[in-house]
């Protein structure tokens, strides 16, 4: 296959991923994706060090992830890490790790930490590829373990911030008991409401047209919202929920425990426990988008930062 296949990883707070593809006249044709569950982030917040047992599921999963690079022929390969991996005490040991693994696929490769700006623009490319320009100006949210970014654009990136709340963080931060109680639901609003208030300073969101939603508790709320039994990615990407349906699913989930989470059909285990404050954040920014910008529909990609990644390694 020779210099045209390439490999991205995304490792976030919750979730690291794999896309392996084949770059096809600047295109992306997918080969393999995969996503594993793995939570670097644990207690990050707390300790402010990455735990033994998060970095080594996190080591177990790329490891699987080199292997499969390798059997694969990819050519080029990009990892690029949480911004928790530019803060964590031990951080150096997570960057010997990936050194040591990704070194086996490509010589040299190792995980990057990139700035704010970059990601922006890699969720963003990777988030709008597919849709009709008519729709511009878009809204992308990657709504992700420990923070959500809001990346405002039409061909290229307008305006961009990344929020400090995400599912993992605002479940850790507020939500305690199993279901959350009331008191618990109105602390985490507020703690949405105060970071979505300061990203309203950087993203004039009222310009937005469309809102795409990327990530895993974006694309589940799809999978809830269409009553799907397990989870269909084809049908899930680019699907379109009104709010109406959208404000039910993410009730329902705040309100349920973790077990019955799990119990949905296309619910991964590693996110029971943590969407119901995903579900938040969404029900804010949808209250916030109708508000402000009279959207009345969330739009969700499956393709997001990892296609960004991808395509930033594709021969020109």
């Amino acid at each position: 296959m020779g210099v045209n296949r390439v490999g991205a990883i995304d490792c976030g707070t919750n979730s690291i991923r794999l896309l392996i593809a084949d770059v096809v006249a600047g295109a992306l044709r997918d080969v393999h994706r995969e996503m594993r569950i793995v939570r670097l982030g644990q207690g990050v917040d707390a300790t402010g060090q990455f735990a033994p047992e998060a970095l080594a599921r996190t080591e177990s999963a790329l490891a699987d992830y080199a292997a499969l690079m390798s059997e694969l022929n990819v050519s080029a390969v990009r990892m690029v890490a949480t911004s928790a991996a530019r803060d964590a005490g031990n951080r150096d040991e997570f960057f010997a790790m990936t050194s040591r693994i990704l070194g086996t696929v490509v010589p040299g490769a190792v995980a990057e930490v990139i700035t704010g700006t970059e990601e922006a623009e890699l969720s963003f490319q990777g988030a709008v590829g597919e849709l009709d320009a008519a729709g511009a100006p878009f809204l992308v949210v990657d709504l992700g373990g420990g923070s959500t970014e809001l990346v405002l654009g039409t061909d290229g990136v307008k305006a961009s911030y990344s929020a400090d709340i995400g599912c993992v963080r605002l479940t850790e931060r507020c939500l305690h008991t199993d279901p959350p109680n009331p008191a618990e639901i109105d602390a985490a609003r507020a703690v949405v409401r105060d970071g979505l208030a300061q990203a309203l300073q950087a993203v004039p969101v009222d310009e937005a047209r469309t809102w795409v939603g990327v990530a895993g508790t974006m694309t589940t709320l799809s999978a809830l919202a269409q009553g799907m039994t397990e989870y269909d990615a084809e049908a899930i990407h680019l699907s379109r929920i009104g709010f109406g349906a959208l404000r039910r699913v993410c009730d329902e989930l705040i309100a349920m425990t973790s077990a019955q989470r799990l119990a949905l059909g296309p619910m991964h285990q590693g996110r029971a426990d943590v969407i119901g404050g995903g579900a938040i954040i969404v029900e804010e920014l949808a209250a916030l988008l109708g508000d402000r910008a009279g959207i009345d529909e969330l739009v969700v990609s499956e393709h997001d930062i990892l296609d960004g990644i991808a395509l930033s390694i594709a021969p020109r």
